[in-house]
């Protein structure tokens, strides 16, 4: 996953450098040629689509037969090799879904220059006074390279934390109808279906507001607290991270699902060995990686970007010309910054909630 990571990323900067070459002298032309390429990169839907389709449905394909017993031999072999292929599948598309992520945040710079030339502009601001500078020989522009590399860690973090508590409230469930109902093991009762989806659909939403927070305020907190500069970095340094680590969660998280198939096929052991008990938690890692984290990250990237342009006025009013307000800058960083902390501590209550 590590390695093939950085391969990725080599390949996304060669493409966006090429595109950016094409563009000439025109800086403007230049961003238009990233932007077309993004476009040329999604282009590509149809056969997206239907290779991240493939995989849940060879997965639920392989399950069912596996629990209903009735499919063995050569068929079953089948079924699990084209599982494995559906998995390989959907770490693809998620690595060309983060590629067009960082495409496009590539192709928003442009814009955001612009939002902030015509602020300025507005605010009366000086000539000269204002310029966006993302030299990170400047302590503030490497304060937010460091903070965007952050973030895209820290809500990477919370993503799986968030699948981990969800599946704890489905065992404890699970359990209890074990418990409670315990015909369900001979197959005189039901299980109570509706129990379990209602735990994860109230889950998916609920678990969704600290990252989601995340997202949005923290390049509040950024931009009014240290300027547009290192707003400017501080998207660059998501973009960089949020772009390698999506990767390696995709293809990490793909490789341990099927690491577990390998070994319940009769190699290393086969099922009951050590290697399989390895696996199995390999796995149990593995699907909050490739399913959760990593597509995450793609509309992480896309969010921060247009936060960014869409406060990036209000930044420079507050902070520039007439307007200029340092209080106020202060107050709302503060501010956002708070709303994220808060979130955080909340997320970690939930997890100890469940414990």
């Amino acid at each position: 996953g590590l390695e093939s990571a950085a391969y990725a990323a080599l390949l996304i900067a060669l493409a966006v450098y090429g595109a950016f070459l094409l563009g000439g002298a025109s800086v403007m032309l230049a961003l238009f040629a990233v932007a077309l390429a993004g476009t040329g990169l999604l282009t590509t839907v149809g056969v997206i689509v239907a290779m991240d389709t493939f995989g849940p449905v060879a997965d639920n394909a392989q399950g069912i037969a596996e629990m209903s017993g009735d499919v063995r031999g050569a068929g079953a072999q089948v079924l699990t090799e084209l599982d494995a292929v559906g998995n390989t599948t959907k770490a693809i598309t998620k690595g060309i879904a983060i590629a067009t992520a960082v495409l496009a945040a590539a192709a928003l710079f442009g814009s955001y220059r612009d939002a902030i030339a015509t602020s300025v502009a507005e605010a009366g601001a000086k000539a000269g006074e204002l310029t966006l500078s993302m030299d990170i020989s400047q302590p503030n522009n490497l304060v937010g390279l460091i903070l965007g590399a952050a973030v895209v860690f820290l809500f990477s973090g919370l993503a799986v934390n968030a699948v981990s508590r969800s599946a704890g409230s489905v065992v404890h469930e699970v359990r209890r109808q074990f418990r409670e109902h315990p015909g369900i093991m001979n197959g005189t009762e039901l299980p109570e279906y509706g129990r379990v989806v209602d735990i994860c659909t109230k889950d998916a939403l609920r678990e969704l507001a600290t990252p989601g927070l995340l997202a949005v305020t923290a390049p509040v907190a950024v931009g009014f607290a240290l300027g547009v500069g290192p707003l400017g970095a501080y998207l660059a340094g998501a973009i960089g991270t949020g772009a390698l680590m999506a990767v390696f969660l995709a293809n990490s998280g793909g490789a341990w699902d099927n690491a577990k198939k390998l070994v319940e096929d009769g190699n290393h052991g086969g099922k009951g060995s050590p290697a399989h008990e390895a696996t199995v938690i390999g796995d149990t890692v593995g699907d909050p990686f490739k399913d959760t984290a990593g597509p995450a990250i793609n509309p992480l990237l896309k969010v921060m970007n247009l936060v960014a342009l869409l406060i990036a006025p209000a930044v420079v009013r507050f902070g520039y010309g007439e307007d200029a307000n340092a209080w106020a800058r202060a107050g709302i960083a503060v501010l956002a910054l708070l709303v994220v902390v808060v979130a955080v501590r909340a997320s970690k209550r939930r997890r100890v909630a469940v414990a």
